[in-house]
């Protein structure tokens, strides 16, 4: 129990109130902004990948580019920037008068250094390869900053916006703990299993930010729990849910539903490096084991877009070949195959999922349609930390991995489709695609990075050791005194900075 004074202005006499807050073991002040999230597990701008950590850091760090909520690339720390008739030079301008929250000043070398490090492939951090076209990087003085290509690239500006691509200052002994950004919050205090506290950056350099004067993210393990939480006003929003819940929210009073297409998407896979998954045969038989149209029916009510099989999606346009249609399901070819490839009396594997999101319902969906085609499927649905850390997702023979959207689909070629890629879970190797990739992901003809990626998909179609059944919403829900709430397609990217409370 926490007791605040404020005061107010009345017919010019000032009033003390007394304004009593009573909450679940807490205090909390009335212009403090609480969101559930699920639980942050790696706080290092560099590993970061869930909602939950990049919507803490995004609060915390600034990026050097952001991108708005069409998916168009918008000044953040660089207020401008100038490309070169070659495309292999770009140069930027940055904000004056920033200050990370240690107050020492932000120059163009703490962006050099955060690069350069994002870059390192010595480090061997997951950005290496999305960074190894960069040939240089130079502080021309404290606010000018340029990057030279070794070759063209179309996107380099949404690479430089990567939710990895927080602005570090120079030398930081510790990224995962130190939290010393340039953001519009503060930590104040941080219980890794319970809650993050900060306070607003009174010097912070984009005016009308924050919104409130404090920020509160409470960690929940129990999504339920977290909604319960909004219905009871311990929270003020709900990140991330089950479609389920998501949809009971719709009559609560004092509540509102949000929700907003993306590419995110549920990807379940084969390992096509290790038997039983090196076998053609295998993968074939698993692709017409699967209903794609009733899986998203059953486990998202129609609500997204449905899939087939590759990670360009129907927000993308023109790169998006929608003529494509999956094979239809065929169990009884599915078990010749596994006969044929020696599963006479059934193929038995172990279906791995995290405990987030619908991804169990679409686990147990799959568990029945692969049955009917011969498999013999034992689901364990782990927690995302354990699913998501050493020996989990990139190690296991069949698994189910959320994939966040992401602005261009090039993304995803680099780092979950190409050979070699450093998320290539499935180890999945297809030179033609890595041509067509290379290709979509350098030249500046609009119209043949359209046919590369559109041969992707039909390629991908065909014969990836991975089935993509659907594209979700993402959704999320608030409180009704919650105003300039902007629910992004990444949910981590969400601005909220930008948020007030009436």
């Amino acid at each position: 129990m926490l007791i605040h004074l404020r005061f107010c202005r009345t017919l010019g006499v000032h009033i003390a109130v007394a304004i009593l807050f009573v909450s679940v073991g807490f205090g909390v002040a009335q212009d403090t902004l609480r969101i559930a999230s699920d639980v942050p597990v790696q706080l290092d701008p560099a590993f970061a990948a869930s909602d939950a950590e990049i919507a803490v850091l995004n609060t915390i760090y600034d990026y050097l580019v952001d991108i708005d909520s069409n998916n168009n690339i918008a000044p953040r720390l660089a207020t401008s920037w100038e490309v070169s008739d070659d495309g292999l030079s770009y140069t930027f301008n940055l904000a004056e008068g920033v200050t990370f929250h240690d107050g020492s000043p932000l120059t163009a070398s703490d962006v050099v250094w955060t690069y350069d490090r994002l870059r390192d492939p010595a480090l061997e951090l997951p950005t290496a390869d999305l960074y190894a076209n960069i040939a240089s990087i130079d502080a021309l003085d404290d606010t000018t900053v340029s990057f030279s290509l070794t070759e063209t690239n179309p996107f380099f500006l949404y690479d430089l916006s990567d939710n990895h691509a927080f602005i570090l200052k120079a030398e930081t002994a510790d990224p995962a703990a130190d939290f010393n950004g340039s953001g519009p919050f503060v930590v104040s205090d941080y219980s890794p299993e319970n809650r993050m506290s900060l306070t607003a950056n009174e010097s912070y350099f984009i005016e009308g930010k924050p919104g409130v004067d404090a920020l509160e993210f409470i960690f929940f393990s129990d999504q339920a729990a977290s909604v319960d939480a909004l219905r009871g006003g311990q929270v003020d929003i709900v990140l991330n849910m089950p479609l389920a819940l998501y949809e009971t929210l719709d009559v609560i009073p004092g509540v509102t539903a949000v929700s907003v297409p993306s590419n995110g998407f549920d990807l379940v896979r084969l390992r096509a490096d290790r038997a039983p998954g090196n076998d053609p045969r295998v993968i074939e038989a698993f692709k017409l084991a699967v209903d794609r149209e009733a899986i998203f029916e059953l486990v998202k009510n129609g609500i997204g877009a449905l899939g087939q099989d590759s990670p360009i999606g129907p927000l993308y346009d023109s790169y998006y070949a929608a003529e494509l249609t999956p094979t239809p399901r065929d169990p009884a070819r599915a078990r010749e195959l596994l006969a044929e490839a020696g599963y006479a009396d059934g193929l038995e594997l172990t279906l791995h999922t995290p405990d987030s999101g619908d991804r169990p319902d679409l686990a147990v969906v799959l568990q029945q349609q692969l049955e009917e085609a011969g498999f013999v499927i034992d689901i364990s649905v782990e927690p995302e930390s354990v699913y998501y850390g050493e020996n989990g997702w990139l190690e296991v023979d069949l698994g189910i991995t959320g994939w966040g959207s992401r602005p261009l689909p090039q993304f995803y070629l680099d780092v979950m489709v190409i050979c070699g890629a450093r998320w290539n879970e499935a180890k999945y190797c297809n030179e033609d695609v890595d041509a067509l990739a290379s290709t979509a992901g350098t030249t500046l003809d609009e119209a043949a990075r359209i046919d590369a990626y559109q041969q992707i998909q039909a390629i991908l179609l065909e014969s990836a050791p991975f089935v993509i059944p659907y594209f979700f919403a993402e959704t999320a829900a608030h409180a009704e005194n919650v105003v300039g709430f902007d629910l992004q397609a990444f949910v981590g990217r969400t601005d909220f900075a930008a948020i007030s409370l009436q």
